[in-house]
C-alpha cells in the first residue's frame, strides 16, 4: 500500500513536471515564431529590405530614407495591427467557445463579425453622406453595437435550439444576411470613399496608421486583462454550470461579462480590418492541442500569441504571393483555418 502510494505520488510529480516543460516549450516556441514572422514581414514586400538594414532602421534610426519611411509608416503599423487584432480575434473565439461549450463557435461563424461589419458600413455611409469623417472610436462603437445585436439573435436562437450544430447553422445564416445587406449597400453607394469600403468589407490590414494601432492596443489590452481576471470562473464553468455555481460563480453576471468581452474584441477587429474568417475557431483549438490543456489561465495568452502569429503569416501571404495584387486576409485565413475546423468537427462526430 505504502509503495503504491509512493509510486502514485512520483508519477503525479513527473506528470506535473512534464506539463510545466510543455508549457514553457510551447510559449517559447510561440514567442520565437512571432519574432521570426515580425522580421519576415518587415523584410518582405515590393521593396525588399535586408535584415541588416532592418536592424539599423529599427534600432539605430539610420539607413535609406525611402526604406525608413516604408518600414515606419507602412509596414510596422500594419504588422502591429495584424499582431494585435489577430490575437484579439483568437481570444474572442476562445471566450465564445467557453460560453457555448462548442469548439466550432467563433465570431465569424456565429455571424457576430458580420453584424459588426453591417453597422460599421451603415455608420460610415451615413456620416460620409453628411460630409463627416468616421473616427476610429466611432467605428469601434458602431461595431460593438452590431456585435451585441448579432449576439442577441444568436442567444435567442440558442434558447429555442438545443442542438449546437443547428445553432452554428443559424449563426451562419445571420452572417449571410448581414453580409448580403452590407454588400448591397456598398455596391450601390455613389461616393468614392464609400465604394472603397468594398476592400475593407472583404477583410484587410492595409492602410493602418500609428493612431489606429494605439487605439486598438488600448482597447484590446483592457479587454485581455479583464478576460484574464475571468480565468478562474471560466475554469469552473468549463467543468459544468452546477459546479461553477457551487464554487460561488455568479452565472448570470459571468455570462454577461463573457459576451461583452468577446463582443468588444471582435468589434475592434471588424472596425479596423473588416471580418476575418476562421481565426477565432482554428487558433484556440490549435493552442489547446499544443498545451494539452483547456485551462484559461494558459490558453488565453497562448491564443493571443497564436492568433498574432497566424494572422501575420496569412497577411504575409496575402500581400506577397500575387504582388502587386493583394488578396483579402479573410480568403487566406480560410485556406489555413477551414481544414482545422473540419478536423475538429470530424473528431467531435467520432467522439
Amino acid at each position: 500500500m505504502i509503495r503504491t502510494a509512493l509510486l502514485t505520488c512520483i508519477d503525479w510529480s513527473n506528470m506535473k513536471k512534464r506539463g510545466k516543460i510543455r508549457y514553457i516549450f510551447s510559449f517559447v516556441s510561440l514567442a520565437v515564431l512571432l519574432a521570426v514572422l515580425i522580421f519576415w514581414n518587415i523584410n518582405a514586400g515590393s521593396v525588399s529590405v535586408s535584415i541588416g538594414d532592418v536592424f539599423r532602421i529599427l534600432f539605430q534610426r539610420e539607413g535609406d530614407e525611402t526604406a525608413r519611411n516604408i518600414i515606419w509608416s507602412i509596414r510596422l503599423p500594419r504588422i502591429l495591427a495584424a499582431l494585435i487584432l489577430g490575437g484579439a480575434l483568437s481570444v474572442s473565439g476562445f471566450l465564445l467557445q467557453t460560453f457555448f461549450n462548442n469548439p466550432i463557435a467563433g465570431p465569424f461563424v456565429l455571424g457576430i463579425s458580420s453584424g459588426a461589419k453591417l453597422t460599421v458600413a451603415l455608420t460610415m455611409i451615413f456620416l460620409l453622406g453628411k460630409g463627416l469623417t468616421a473616427g476610429s472610436a466611432v467605428m469601434i462603437l458602431a461595431a460593438f453595437v452590431g456585435s451585441l445585436i448579432s449576439m442577441g439573435f444568436v442567444l435567442l436562437v440558442s434558447r429555442k435550439v438545443r442542438n449546437m450544430s443547428m445553432l452554428v447553422i443559424c449563426g451562419v445564416m445571420i452572417g449571410y444576411i448581414c453580409s448580403a445587406v452590407t454588400d448591397f449597400v456598398v455596391t450601390f453607394a455613389d461616393d468614392s470613399n464609400i465604394v472603397n469600403l468594398h476592400n475593407w468589407s472583404q477583410g484587410s490590414f492595409s492602410g493602418m496608421n500609428w493612431n489606429n494601432v494605439f487605439l486598438m492596443a488600448v482597447v484590446v489590452f483592457i479587454a485581455l486583462v479583464l478576460a484574464f481576471f475571468l480565468s478562474k470562473p471560466m475554469n469552473a464553468y468549463q467543468l459544468g454550470e452546477a459546479y461553477a455555481r457551487n464554487m460561488g460563480v455568479n452565472i448570470s453576471r459571468f455570462r454577461v461579462e463573457l459576451i461583452l468581452l468577446s463582443s468588444v474584441l471582435s468589434a475592434c477587429v471588424t472596425a479596423f480590418a473588416g471580418p476575418i474568417s476562421f481565426v477565432g475557431i482554428a487558433v484556440p483549438q490549435l493552442m489547446k492541442n499544443l498545451l494539452k490543456t483547456a485551462k484559461p489561465i494558459l490558453v488565453i495568452p497562448a491564443c493571443f500569441l497564436g492568433g498574432a502569429a497566424f494572422c501575420l503569416f496569412c497577411d504575409l501571404i496575402a500581400r506577397t504571393v500575387f504582388s502587386p495584387t493583394e488578396l483579402s486576409i479573410s480568403s487566406v485565413t480560410a485556406v489555413f483555418g477551414a481544414p482545422v475546423v473540419l478536423y475538429v468537427m470530424i473528431n467531435r462526430k467520432r467522439g
